[in-house]
């Protein structure tokens, strides 16, 4: 009876336990674990059916599970680091944990790993470009006149805009995409605006970080850039609404350029055929006169 029991409790207490599993995307970096012995899948397609199918059985068991994007270059350095044997399981672990507490995660929810594989390299590559662009803020340094840290005054700039984007769009969800030329890439950032309750949106703090970092990098470094936003309302067309980053402010643009914008492939400039339902507009006034009061470098 007593063993009965004490098998129950630990079965409860296993269902608590939140893991991880760490997740080759794509062949290239399959490829590159295949050089250890101890790594014993030779193709890629039954390693990701296998890993489906753990997934699969750990939810049947009521236990979170967590995909981390592994990469096998920080996994080799990683190894190096902390003077672990990289052909041991153990080390591969200890690497996953890792990723759980630092890297980009997805939690497994019952999707498939055709739908979820695309939105772990998304959230990799979100956080690439916050940590980017962050680096770029932190290295700019202090204004020669006054001493003013550039990167945290443009931080704050930026915050408000956002802020002040958010809360003159009006009800509805809001969709806000921001593009900085920054000087060895183009950085993009999405930002999701819920429409919450009681005219408070639904914010994901995270991206609201890593949205207003791209931002600030454009004022601070005063790069070509970009903001666009479009709102869904029930009831209503969406609205597409644009501004071009200009000194440490915004500019709005008009609706013609809006929709010159938003009906331009970026890549080819070729023209696209606009969206049915779609209205292209000025933006509202932001109460800003399209620029930050403040220090401006």
């Amino acid at each position: 009876m007593a063993h009965t029991e004490y098998q129950t409790m630990r079965r409860v207490l296993r269902r608590e336990i939140a893991g991880t599993i760490g997740l080759l995307t794509d062949e290239q970096d399959f490829a590159a674990m295949r050089r250890y012995r101890t790594f014993t899948f030779d193709d890629h397609r039954t390693y990701l059916q296998q890993v489906e199918a753990l997934l699969r059985a750990l939810a049947s068991q009521g236990s979170h599970t967590t995909v981390a994007l592994f990469d096998p270059e920080e996994y080799a350095e990683f190894c190096t680091a902390a003077g672990l044997d990289p052909d041991v399981p153990a080390s591969r672990a200890r690497f996953t944990a890792e990723l759980a507490a630092t890297g980009p995660t997805v939690p497994y929810e019952g999707q498939p790993l055709a739908d979820l594989v695309p939105d772990l390299v998304a959230e990799a590559v979100r956080q690439a470009t916050w940590e980017y662009a962050a680096t770029l803020l932190a290295r700019i340094g202090s204004c020669a006149s006054c001493g003013e840290d550039i990167g945290r005054a443009a931080f704050t700039q930026a915050a408000h805009l956002v802020a002040r984007i958010i809360d003159t769009a009006g009800p509805g969800e809001r969709h806000l995409v921001c593009s900085v030329s920054a000087a060895a890439e183009s950085l993009m950032a999405v930002l999701q605006a819920g429409a919450g309750v009681a005219g408070v949106a639904d914010l994901d703090q995270s991206e609201v970080l890593e949205f207003t970092t791209v931002v600030a990098l454009g004022i601070a470094t005063k790069a070509p850039g970009g903001l666009v936003m479009r709102t869904s309302a029930s009831g209503t067309t969406d609205r597409v609404y644009g501004w071009r980053l200009r000194g440490a402010g915004l500019q709005a643009l008009t609706a013609s350029e809006v929709f010159d914008a938003y009906c331009t492939d970026i890549e080819s400039g070729d023209l696209v055929a606009p969206e049915s339902g779609v209205d292209y507009c000025t933006p509202p006034d932001l109460g800003l006169d399209g620029e930050m009061p403040g220090h401006t470098h």
